[in-house]
């Protein structure tokens, strides 16, 4: 049924807007809807893309390969009523299931409250899109540590210091178990992020991409820290991973990033630790939490035809006791920037050295597309 709805959504679309010539630029939105009276907007827009992977295993010499659809989405936003309160859906067509439905209310001044299943306020990779990487996919520390989606409620204020300094402060009260829970909540996830830039905005809400693709005219910085405190987590990594069975346990997230881009080159730092409260992060049925700490580098240089280098350390250090092994990943890649994020290629070679086990080779090509 979410297929075929799916496709109805799109032919729908499509038929609707076919006989008019549209003034809205490519990457800008499939369909963007404006009511007379200023009463309701939105944006629709649908993106995929396409991958392959292949990995080269050290141990036996041994090649294997893939070709598939990596991500295909529906996404859109607008505002109802006044343009106070607005809201942002996403769905994901590959896999059929919602990403994203999130109401937000600026209800005083530098203040909004959203209410809903989104993003929390986690690690600064994780708050990119995907849509908008430096390489082709997220680094291990996301796959391992990321707060990744949620429902509940959200609050988030701005102030300034001076004339540049900016302050960011974003609270979430929600579920705990991640996307997409229909059953009651085994206990709450609580989260607070603090944002610092001492040099003012980035251009064009460039924070929260990771190439500099506004070229920076002056040095852009933001500091950041992360604190999750997941009650009774009922997943191996909070809000993501298995479900656990046996005796639960409550989980500490403490992550820690900066972002900085001027003129064409662009880094950022992320540090990622979890820790089990109270208790042994291995259940008397042998179930484990994945705890320990993480960090992940990574910066780019992009050139004046749009050609981009970038590079990425990646290292993973969960505790002894769970019995995971230790991760060291070298990535390099590049990108060329056709109309932006919107239509770009990329590609990366990697290698992943896991303790106890052999090297991998990893070589991924991935094209993105995006009305």
């Amino acid at each position: 049924m979410k297929k075929y709805f799916t496709l109805l959504f799109v032919s729908f679309s499509f038929l609707s807007f076919a006989q008019n010539i549209t003034n809205t630029p490519f990457g800008k939105g499939l369909i963007n809807v404006f009511a007379k009276d200023s009463s309701w907007s939105t944006k629709v827009a649908f993106r995929f893309q396409t991958r392959y992977d292949g990995t080269y295993d050290f141990s036996d010499s041994s090649f294997s390969d893939k070709a598939y659809v990596r991500r295909a989405r529906i996404k859109g936003s607008g505002n109802v009523f006044n343009p106070k309160i607005s809201y942002k859906f996403e769905y994901d067509v590959a896999n059929g299931y919602v990403l994203d439905a999130v109401l937000k209310w600026n209800f005083a001044g530098n203040w909004t409250v959203w209410f809903g299943q989104t993003k929390l306020p986690g690690n600064i990779e994780r708050v990119f899109s995907s849509q908008k990487l430096q390489l082709v996919d997220r680094s291990l520390l996301n796959s391992r540590f990321t707060l990744d989606r949620d429902a509940g409620f959200q609050l988030r204020h701005h102030f300034k210091i001076g004339k540049n300094f900016i302050v960011r402060e974003k609270f979430a009260v929600s579920q705990g178990e991640g996307l997409n829970q229909t059953g009651t909540s085994t206990g709450n996830g609580y989260t607070a992020r603090l944002e610092l830039l001492p040099f003012g905005k980035f251009t064009g809400k460039g924070d929260y991409f990771a190439s500099d693709l506004k070229r920076e005219k002056t040095p852009k910085l933001m500091l950041s820290l992360t604190y999750d405190y997941n009650d009774d987590a009922s997943r191996s990594r909070g809000q993501k991973g298995d479900y656990m069975i046996g005796t639960l346990r409550d989980l500490q997230n403490i992550q820690a990033d900066a972002h900085f881009k001027y003129k064409g080159v662009s880094f950022f730092g992320e540090y990622a630790n979890r820790k089990v409260m109270g208790g042994s992060p291995v259940n008397e049925l042998n179930e484990i939490y994945y705890t320990g700490s993480a960090l992940n580098l990574q910066a780019g240089y992009l050139f004046k035809n749009n050609w981009e280098l970038a590079g990425r350390f990646t290292q993973l250090n969960p505790e002894n006791i769970t019995g995971f092994n230790n991760v060291n990943q070298y990535t390099l890649g590049f990108s060329k920037y056709v109309v932006g994020h919107n239509l770009k290629i990329q590609g990366d070679i990697g290698i992943t050295q896991e303790a106890n086990k052999d090297d991998l080779l990893l070589i991924r090509l991935q094209t993105e597309f995006n009305f």
